[in-house]
C-alpha cells in the first residue's frame, strides 16, 4: 500500500503542477498593460516656415515627437484612431500601444497620455516573440470592432476580439507567403462598404505591387495591382467614412532622406484591376519627413475628420517616432465617394 501511495501522491502533485502552469498561463494573458510615460515635443509642418499651416488641401493640426524611456518603445507601423480621442497602433517589435492624444484649446495635438505597451499575443494567448514572428506591419479594424493585423517576415493575418486577446487565424490572401521577407502586407484597411484593401510593399519590374479587395471575412478575395508614384512603396491604407481610401507611400533615399505621399483611391478607382490614386499631399524636406508607415482616418465627435500619420523609428537614435495630425476636409471625403472615372 505504501508504494501505491507514493505513485498516487505523485500523480496529485503532478495534478497540481499542471494546474499551476494553467492558472500561470491564464494568469500571463489578462495581466495588465505596460503603463508608460510619453513625453511629446511639439514640432511645426516646416522648420523654415514655423507658421505654415496647411499641407495643400489638408489644415494642419499639430506634430509631436514622442520618446519613452522604455526599450518597447517604437517601430510602429499600423494606425487606428477612435473618435474619443484614443489611439492604437502596432510595432514591428510584437507590441500594441494604446494612448489618448491631448489638444489644446486649438485643437492642436498637445501630448500623449494613458499610454500603455501590452504584448501581441499569439493563438494560444502567449506573447508573440520580436522578430519574425512579431513583425506587425498593418492594422485594421473590422465593422463588429475585432482588429485585424498584418505581419511580413512570416506572412500572415490575425484578428483579435481585443489587444489583450490572443490572435486567431484569418483567411489571408493567396499567394502572400510567397512575398519577399521584408517587403509582405504594409497596407490593410476595412472600407466603407466592408471589404478588405490589402496592398503588399513589394513592386515588380513596372513599379506596381500585389494587391486585393477582399470580403470582410476574408473568405474571398480578387486580386488587383496597385501602382505608386515612381519609387514609392505602400506602406498603408485607410478606408474613408463615404467610400474610397487613402494610401501612404514611401521613398527611401540616402541622399534625399524619407518621402512621403498620400494618395486618394476613389471608389471607382477601386474598380479597376490596376489601382492608381491621385496624390493629394506630399512630406518631404524641409518639411516634416520620417520614415512614416501608419494612417489613420476617423471623425471626431464635433463632426470633424482627423488624418494621423506616425513613423517607424526602426529603434534607431538616427530616426524619430513622430506622430501628424491633419483635418480631412468633407470635399476630399467627397471625391473619394466618386463612382465616376
Amino acid at each position: 500500500m505504501a508504494p501505491r501511495r507514493g505513485r498516487a501522491g505523485g500523480a496529485g502533485r503532478l495534478r497540481l503542477s499542471r494546474r499551476a502552469l494553467i492558472a500561470a498561463s491564464l494568469a500571463a494573458c489578462v495581466q495588465p498593460a505596460h503603463a508608460l510615460t510619453v513625453a511629446a515635443r511639439p514640432l511645426p509642418l516646416s522648420e523654415e516656415d514655423p507658421g505654415l499651416d496647411r499641407l495643400g488641401p489638408l489644415p494642419f493640426r499639430g506634430a509631436l515627437a514622442l520618446t519613452a524611456a522604455d526599450r518597447g518603445f517604437g517601430g510602429f507601423s499600423g494606425l487606428l484612431l477612435d473618435p474619443d480621442g484614443s489611439l492604437l497602433a502596432v510595432s514591428d517589435q510584437g507590441q500594441w500601444l494604446r494612448a489618448r492624444i491631448e489638444r489644446d484649446r486649438a485643437g492642436i495635438v498637445a501630448g500623449i497620455a494613458d499610454a500603455a505597451l501590452m504584448p501581441i499575443r499569439d493563438g494560444n494567448g502567449r506573447p508573440v516573440a520580436s522578430g519574425r514572428d512579431g513583425d506587425a506591419e498593418a492594422l485594421a479594424r473590422l465593422p463588429d470592432g475585432r482588429l485585424l493585423v498584418a505581419f511580413e517576415r512570416w506572412h500572415r493575418i490575425r484578428v483579435f476580439a481585443s489587444p489583450r486577446a490572443p490572435g486567431l487565424v484569418f483567411p489571408a490572401p493567396q499567394g502572400i507567403a510567397a512575398l519577399p521577407a521584408n517587403a509582405g502586407l504594409e497596407s490593410l484597411t476595412t472600407l466603407a462598404d466592408g471589404r478588405l484593401l490589402a496592398i503588399a510593399e513589394a513592386t515588380g519590374e513596372d513599379g506596381s505591387a500585389q494587391a486585393w479587395l477582399g470580403s470582410g471575412d476574408g473568405s474571398a478575395w480578387e486580386e488587383r495591382r496597385y501602382l505608386p508614384a515612381r519609387g514609392f512603396v505602400a506602406v498603408d491604407a485607410a478606408g474613408l467614412p463615404g467610400g474610397g481610401a487613402l494610401v501612404l507611400e514611401r521613398r527611401a533615399s540616402v541622399l534625399s532622406g524619407f518621402t512621403s505621399r498620400i494618395a486618394l483611391l476613389s471608389q471607382a478607382a477601386l474598380a479597376e484591376p490596376v489601382l492608381s490614386g491621385r496624390t493629394i499631399a506630399g512630406l518631404a524636406p524641409p518639411l516634416l519627413a520620417e520614415n512614416f508607415e501608419g494612417l489613420a482616418v476617423a471623425a471626431r465627435g464635433d463632426g470633424a475628420l482627423d488624418l494621423a500619420l506616425i513613423s517607424d523609428d526602426n529603434f534607431s537614435f538616427l530616426q524619430r517616432t513622430i506622430l501628424v495630425m491633419f483635418r480631412l476636409e468633407r470635399a476630399l471625403v467627397a471625391q473619394g465617394a466618386s463612382t465616376s472615372p
